[in-house]
């Protein structure tokens, strides 16, 4: 795998329809190198903090492969950072396990929970239908928390470590998102992964609705 573009985004309004809104999704390459902390990437807006950002959500990455699939798809271009990740990654697999790691260089990435899509990111993409598109496409990029803080550049080799601690996965967590009914025993077994924090909260709620 390679680092194909680090990107930071500034608090900026955007508009879409009857849609505004002031957001950091509008992340753009970056040159040189950058440093990368446990709380992300230092100067990159997070506007929307009830669901972005923080130790657990601090890095969002996106597959440029999947980015190939939707430009296949749509006829259209998608340049690194459309989507609001920080870092672009070719070769990056859909769909990790959570708690899967990327090294690059000496900072330590873990998997924690798939990006679940809002009207954030349709008024970006100019398309109010966008966010049942990305649903559909089952293409949600990842987020990370940082386990080793440390200096990356784009160009980077970027090293899978596969998790053997469970095998709960990124895309099925996001259509775990869309379930009208769970099961106590999928959920269960969620929990026994390290989730992100809201993620988790999340799973805790929908298990205690059913006991």
């Amino acid at each position: 795998m390679r680092l194909e573009s680090i990107n930071v985004g500034r608090n900026e309004m955007i508009a879409h329809g009857n849609k505004s809104m002031a957001t950091g999704i509008c992340k753009r390459p970056v040159d040189g190198s950058v440093v990368i902390t446990e709380d992300g990437i230092p100067g990159d807006a997070i506007v929307a903090t009830k669901v972005h950002g923080g130790p657990d959500q601090a890095i969002y990455a996106y597959s440029a492969d999947d980015y190939d699939w939707w430009a296949e798809t749509t006829g259209r271009e998608y340049p690194p950072g459309i989507f609001g990740e920080n870092l672009t990654i070719r070769d990056l697999p859909t769909d990790l396990r959570i708690g899967d790691r990327l090294l690059i260089g000496e900072v330590v990435l873990e998997a924690t929970a798939p990006r679940i899509p809002c009207d954030t990111l349709s008024t970006r993409m100019e398309d109010r239908g966008f966010g049942l598109s990305f649903r559909q496409a089952e293409r949600p990029g990842i987020y990370f928390r940082v386990l080793n803080e440390g200096e990356i550049r784009a160009g980077d080799a970027v090293t899978l470590v596969e998790s053997d601690f469970c095998d709960v996965t990124i895309v099925e967590l996001f259509r775990h998102r869309y379930r009208l009914r769970y099961d106590a025993d999928d959920l269960r077994r969620y929990l026994e992964a390290p989730l992100a924090s809201r993620l988790r909260a999340e799973v805790e709620a929908d298990l205690a609705s059913l006991q």
